[in-house]
């Protein structure tokens, strides 16, 4: 046997790797596999893509070359099943085979990826992911409104966080989060929020937030839906993305004004914690209390220095006291010059008066007089005549202002009658709103009582002991006490009495039951 071996030929590492490189590549030259990706880390540093392939048995290494991974249209992903398509070959460095994929597309949602990135596409287009439609969220909300399932985990523990950090009021719009109808719920409880009138009975909230657990593309396509994301997209108040786990990526994310990685975070987002407002006020409040303190005492130390400063009062008035007294004197004189200036025009103007005479003046007058007598009746005329074209004017301002205010007064109406007529068809929809969860509530319970009626239980082949009063017998020592027994089956009740009217005799010990085959149920005496 050793001389056979020493007479094999002899490999080296090099050559065998080469040899069993090119056997698995010739007989595995190209192939489609499907599983699970693992240990996704992203592109190297030298661009290439390096991660497993597996299912619930085994796994495969996987790599991606730079230049491939750059024309890919789907990006690989942790834990999302995939098809890869490439050609299965070894690494001589660690003796191992790997798959170089050529191509990968999702398993199973590769149509509903195609959609959503379309869908993407499209209202891009439109402008509805543009940062500058995006709207602030308030500081301090009074009002939050919530849309997402009313039971599990989401509601409840994103009110927790609500109340730890800072109680706000809270109204939860109930709708389905997954499957037919949920998308239209979500849209319907957004629409609705907006079209709360601010200070009416039920209060309009200041933000609002659509949440949900984690899931499935499957699962979170309803956010993905065109109504739900323009419903986000035309809201008024502010809206909170908060749909799945952080990973996960909806189109309403990118709508939304605000998207939160979970549920519980969105809650952290739209309320401060109340103590640190608090401390903080607390710490200003005694900041600004320091700051008026040292103003005023600083104030003080000013005022005093410069009553220091100030000279005598006596010796500030001093040259404005002159100043004045030769005020005073040129006052004088310049009152005694204008006296005599005025004695002198009011005897030249006597002069000029005494060189007029009262009948030249009169008969300039007459001339005036008798002017103005012929222009009067011409002056009647033209102002009669502009009086005429001003009313005529004033009529056709007149007729015009009436057919426009009878023009509004008619569009006006038309917009009542339109409002009216939309608020008719919310009075319609609102009663079917309100009365579907109760309507679902009395289903369950309906449900759960058929479930824990013992009417179930009788109709498998049991029956229940009553005694003379209708009260259960639980045990035979009772049946033995009672004067008369009634059985109840599933489709009756029947009377047991002993033939001759005496009382009830404990009943021997029941055989055990046959089995199967082997005859019918016995006697329960």
């Amino acid at each position: 046997m050793i001389d056979l071996l020493t007479n094999a030929p002899e490999y080296s590492v090099s050559d065998l790797a080469g040899a069993l490189k090119r056997t698995l590549e010739d007989a595995f030259g190209q192939v489609r596999l499907r599983g699970e990706i693992s240990g996704y880390r992203g592109p190297h540093s030298s661009g290439h893509v390096y991660f497993s392939i597996k299912d619930q048995n085994a796994r495969i290494d996987a790599v991606i070359w730079k230049g491939v991974f750059g024309r890919l249209k789907f990006r690989p992903e942790e834990g999302l099943e995939v098809i890869a398509t490439g050609r299965i070959t070894t690494f001589p460095g660690k003796s191992t085979y790997q798959i170089v994929v050529e191509a990968i597309e999702p398993a199973g949602v590769g149509a509903l990826m195609a959609l959503l990135e379309e869908r993407r596409r499209k209202l891009a287009a439109e402008g509805l992911f543009e940062a500058a439609r995006k709207q602030l969220l308030p500081f301090l909300p009074r009002v939050i409104g919530i849309v997402t399932s009313p039971t599990g985990a989401v509601i409840r523990d994103m009110i927790h966080r609500l109340t730890d950090r800072f109680p706000r009021k809270v109204i939860l719009w109930p709708v389905r989060v997954q499957g037919d109808g949920s998308a239209e719920e979500v849209a319907a409880a957004i629409r609705g929020f907006n079209e709360i009138e601010p200070g009416g009975r039920i209060p309009r909230p200041d933000v609002l937030i659509v949440a949900r657990g984690g899931g499935s593309l499957e699962d979170l396509w309803s956010f993905n839906e065109e109504i739900v994301v323009r419903a986000a997209a035309m809201s008024e108040i502010p809206l909170v993305s908060a749909i799945g786990h952080e990973t996960d990526w909806t189109l309403l994310d990118q709508v939304a004004d605000v998207r939160a990685p979970t549920p519980t975070a969105a809650a952290e987002m739209v309320v401060p914690v109340r103590a640190d407002l608090l401390h903080a006020v607390r710490d200003r409040g005694a900041r600004l209390t320091g700051q008026v303190l040292r103003l005023r005492d600083r104030a003080r130390r000013d005022l005093a220095g410069l009553l220091r400063a100030m000279p005598d009062a006596q010796r500030l008035i001093e040259a404005p006291r002159q100043r004045l007294d030769l005020a005073s004197l040129k006052r004088d004189r310049a009152r005694e010059t204008m006296a005599g200036k005025r004695q002198l025009a009011l005897a030249t103007l006597a002069r000029r008066l005494s060189a007029q005479k009262p009948e030249a003046r009169l008969a300039r007058q007459r001339e005036r007089l008798d002017g103005l007598k012929r222009r009067l009746p011409e002056v009647l005329a033209r102002q009669q005549l502009r009086y005429r074209e001003q009313r005529v004017q004033l009529s056709e301002r007149l007729a015009r202002a009436f057919a426009s205010r009878i023009g509004q007064s008619r569009k006006e109406a038309a917009q009542g009658k339109a409002r009216l007529e939309t608020l008719a068809q919310r009075l319609q929809r609102a009663p079917k709103m309100a009365w579907r969860p109760k309507h679902d509530q009395l289903l369950k319970a309906e449900q759960l009582l058929g479930a824990l009626s013992y009417h179930n239980v009788l109709a498998r082949g049991f029956a229940v002991v009553f005694d003379e009063a209708g009260k259960a017998v639980p045990s035979r020592a009772r049946a033995a006490q009672a004067s008369r027994l009634t059985l109840e089956f599933a489709d009756g009740r029947i009377d047991a009495l002993p033939a001759d009217g005496e009382a009830l005799k404990p009943a021997p010990r029941l055989a055990k039951p046959a089995k199967p085959g082997g005859g019918g149920q016995g006697s329960l005496f």
